[in-house]
């Protein structure tokens, strides 16, 4: 009959993965140096992960969200005509494409006139009026994003600002595990080139 043995507190050997995952923490006569040199890295790591990687991530929302709203500001729609029929782009599964390159004339805030390339609807007719979007020299630009499209797209890249930086120190703290487990072999290879000629000679 099988019997489960339970420890004191009613739980069935739940806490030894916890216990031997912080092994390097308690006394241990078997315990080095460079094991509590690890306990200590992965510790910082993961304390940079926590910390850095919110810093980094408020820092870029923030950045990011400044750059939009300053786009909001500098950039502004004006009226502009056609000066060219605009032919109706047809991708390749037969369906009509939404925009395509058209030359338009629009006039500036200051009275000038200006000519040159904008995406327009397909299928306009010369003199038609459509909207272009220009920045502060008057240049044809992409219209900027709306505040909730710009909070949107400044919470992706702070995502990925994060992600990118726990990864970086993720990998600093792996490599410095790699080479204190390379050290540790070479340790334990010295050490067995002292004891295992005694065992050998034991047993022999």
């Amino acid at each position: 009959m099988n019997v489960t043995t339970r420890t004191e507190g009613g739980s069935m050997d739940g806490g030894r993965p916890a216990t031997k995952r912080l092994w390097r923490w308690r006394d241990n006569p078997l315990r080095r140096r460079d094991d509590i040199l690890e306990a200590w890295i992965m510790l910082a790591v993961w304390a940079v992960i926590a910390v850095g990687g919110t810093v980094i991530g408020l820092m870029t929302a923030h950045a990011a969200d400044e750059v939009f709203a300053r786009q909001r500001a500098e950039r502004h729609s004006v009226r502009a005509v056609l000066l060219d029929n605009v032919p109706r782009n047809v991708t390749g599964d037969g369906a009509a494409g939404d925009r395509i390159t058209a030359r338009v004339r629009w006039t500036g805030p200051e009275g000038s006139t200006h000519t040159d390339e904008a995406l327009v609807e397909s299928g306009l007719k010369a003199g038609t009026r459509t909207v272009i979007w220009t920045d502060g020299r008057d240049e044809i630009t992409a219209e900027p994003l709306t505040p909730m499209e710009a909070s949107i797209e400044a919470g992706a890249l702070a995502t990925v600002a994060a992600l990118a930086f726990a990864g970086i120190a993720f990998g600093a703290g792996t490599l410095a595990r790699w080479r204190l487990d390379r050290r540790r072999i070479d340790q334990w290879g010295t050490d067995w080139d002292l004891v295992g000629p005694r065992w050998g000679h034991r047993t022999g």
